[in-house]
């Protein structure tokens, strides 16, 4: 299906993307830390995202590590892949510029929330959401994350050989299944253009492609704020 780039977001969005990360969590979670004067950190499950076939699940967590102050405080998360029929799980994680970043003291406030947004029709491939950026900046980008099923593979792709400052993922191209959608562009700039990123990351100004997703989004009674996972 075409997602709608229109409708109003359920919840507020850095980028207003049309697959929100859970960022009124994000700032709830933290007023709340200090109001209480309890930081440390807190956890999110997403909803899950069921594949065409009905075989895999994809759902992320994503980790809060709470300081007195949001621009001191991290957010990493990791991308769960389950086989519905063995309950084998596949760990994603993204090879984005702040996607380790959990390990790296000097980079506080920094941003990296990883969630699902579309398998492909023939639910060979996920396709994910990598969001990187820091709190209390206007610095943030989406990067697309691939999951191959077929060849147990994960690419990370963001546009390439253009300038921009903030990329947004789109979704899968109709034009061109194999091939993901960003608008990217300037900030403070109203239009920005629509780009076609290929596996190996070729990047083309596109103008009459439209993004697509797949798969059917599943609320379960462990999902959203977590104190402790």
């Amino acid at each position: 299906m075409k997602p709608d780039l229109t409708e109003p977001y359920v919840q507020s969005d850095p980028l207003n993307s049309p697959y929100p990360i859970p960022w009124n969590w994000v700032l709830e979670t933290h007023a709340e830390l200090v109001a209480n004067q309890s930081f440390g950190f807190r956890y999110y499950r997403s909803q899950s995202l069921v594949s065409p076939d009905g075989k895999y699940a994809a759902y992320s967590r994503i980790q809060l590590q709470g300081q007195p102050e949001l621009y001191r405080s991290r957010i990493s998360s990791v991308m769960f892949i389950e086989n519905l029929q063995t309950g084998h799980l596949r760990i994603i994680t993204a090879s984005s510029p702040l996607a380790n970043h959990h390990n790296d003291d000097k980079l506080s406030g920094a941003i990296a929330i990883l969630i699902p947004v579309s398998w492909t029709e023939s639910s060979d491939r996920l396709l994910g959401r990598q969001f990187e950026g820091f709190f209390n900046s206007s610095d943030g980008s989406d990067y697309a994350v691939i999951w191959d099923r077929n060849q147990n593979t994960v690419t990370t792709l963001a546009p390439e050989r253009i300038h921009y400052t903030n990329a947004l993922l789109l979704g899968w191209s109709q034009a061109n299944p194999d091939q993901v959608l960003f608008q990217a562009g300037e900030l403070g700039n109203e239009y920005w253009p629509m780009w076609s990123v290929e596996p190996n990351g070729y990047t083309a100004l596109t103008f009459e492609d439209e993004p697509m997703v797949y798969g059917e989004s599943v609320e379960h009674i462990w999902s959203g704020s977590q104190a402790r996972w």
